[in-house]
């Protein structure tokens, strides 16, 4: 369906991932993925300036000294919006998969989240935690406290599926290969991804999407960003923060953060109002990737909005890139 100015945020937020996936894409392949974050960010924030809403960034690029644009706790939206009202909480991932888009292989998507102000989780002091995300089946039915083959069962059960038929995401990292083992181990299917936290997660929570479940540590942010999607499809998640190292820990207890709470999904983020929206870089689960037509840039998109009754998968063309 078309998008108008209704549907605000929504149309502000695609505009600004589709710039970003557009600006990312002449260095698709390069090997340079700071170049190719660079430009995404860039052109994303750029278009966020003429946004007709304004919101507060929860999820960023890093604080503010680190990254000078898009950090943490900076205000977007046009000028004259900002000085009226803030009315939401932003995350932002312009390039989620920078080594993938890097070297131009599937998985790298560029993504906007937006939720209510004051409603996102702010993790930024916890970079990684344990997840688990499922579809609407998964209510009621997993835990994050349970083994791994207790919830690929439980949810087998739930979707009336056999357990060899499960397909379960877990990021293909040092830190999760005995959970891998555990996966194959009670005869679920291993979906292998090596980046794209955030692309897979909301996947798990998409009906028909091919993937069943996501288990594993992966980052915090990323989590945030994904649980807006997975609200918005009303599936399933629970977290728990998982710092690595003493630092990590040091931050976490400084920050206030309790390491042993459960969040549920409504303590990553609350509210009525959710908007989701993740544009395909390279070829992803949820979105095709870029596709150059003739000096134009053909773009995919997957759009999740509370306001509209289903997903959205739109078609973009982008000239002059």
């Amino acid at each position: 369906m078309p998008l108008t100015n209704a549907n605000q945020p929504t149309a502000d937020i695609l505009a600004a991932t589709v710039a970003a996936a557009a600006a990312a894409w002449p260095h698709v392949g390069s090997g340079d993925k700071f170049t190719v974050d660079a430009a995404a960010v860039d052109a994303m924030r750029a278009s966020l300036t003429s946004a007709r809403f304004a919101g507060r960034v929860i999820i960023g690029e890093g604080e503010k000294d680190e990254a000078p644009m898009l950090f943490n706790g900076e205000l977007v939206g046009h000028p004259d919006v900002i000085e009226v009202s803030v009315d939401w909480d932003i995350a932002v991932d312009p390039v989620d998969g920078t080594r993938l888009a890097a070297e131009g292989v599937p998985g790298a998507v560029a993504v906007m989240a937006a939720a209510e102000r004051g409603s996102m989780l702010e993790s930024s002091e916890v970079y990684m935690m344990k997840k688990i995300v499922a579809g609407p089946a998964g209510r009621g039915v997993l835990d994050i406290d349970a083994t791994p083959a207790e919830n690929i069962v439980a949810l087998a059960a739930a979707l009336d599926k056999p357990v060899d038929e499960m397909r379960v995401a877990v990021i293909n990292k040092a830190r999760n290969f005995e959970l891998i083992a555990q996966v194959q181990e009670v005869g679920a299917q291993w979906v292998r991804f090596d980046e794209g936290d955030i692309a897979m997660a909301v996947a798990a929570a998409t009906p028909g999407s091919g993937v069943d479940m996501l288990l594993g540590l992966g980052g915090s942010p990323e989590g945030v960003v994904a649980a807006v999607a997975v609200q918005i499809l009303g599936g399933f998640m629970q977290t728990r923060f998982a710092p690595q190292d003493a630092d990590q820990i040091a931050r976490a207890l400084a920050a206030g953060y309790d390491l042993e709470a459960k969040f549920e999904l409504d303590d990553l983020v609350s509210g009525e109002r959710f908007v989701f929206v993740l544009t395909g870089i390279t070829d992803g689960v949820l979105a095709r990737g870029i596709r150059d037509r003739d000096g134009s840039l053909e773009l995919q998109t997957f759009i999740l909005d509370s306001a509209l009754s289903e997903p959205v998968l739109a078609e973009n063309l982008v000239s002059g890139i």
